[in-house]
């Protein structure tokens, strides 16, 4: 297992994040997932993020990455989603006719830590410390 770091701390944080298409309109195909990866993969610094794995399917893209403990999660997803709308849109004019008033993304997301341990694991854990 490969821990990250900064000057201060060792951390190990992993994210499964669910991007859903407006109106799940089916507008994902090979090309258009690739390129909204680039676009993710070119924002992902700026907030110390990196991307671990890339899948999609029509109407939704799932994402695992890692952050570190400064990585401003919401301000980070809401300026992916914003970029990779008006980028995806214009270099992909079809995508314009399966959306609904020019919204790409739902306005909702899903996004849920991820861990090697369970947390029944992790409670037994933290409740059995000072005992001998």
């Amino acid at each position: 297992m490969q821990l990250d770091s900064n000057k201060h701390s060792v951390f190990l944080m992993n994210y499964h994040l669910v991007l859903v298409s407006k109106y799940r309109r089916k507008v994902f195909d090979g090309k258009v997932s690739e390129r909204a990866k680039e676009i993710f993969s070119y924002i992902a610094p700026n907030y110390n993020i990196t991307l671990v794995e890339w899948n999609h399917d029509q109407d939704h893209v799932h994402i695992l990455f890692r952050g570190h403990p400064n990585s401003e999660l919401s301000k980070f997803i809401n300026a992916y989603k914003s970029a990779s709308s008006r980028l995806l849109k214009k270099e992909y004019p079809a995508i314009g006719s399966k959306l609904w008033k020019d919204h790409f993304w739902s306005r909702s997301y899903c996004l849920l830590t991820t861990g090697g341990a369970p947390l029944e694991v992790i409670k037994n854990y933290i409740e059995s410390q000072g005992e001998k």
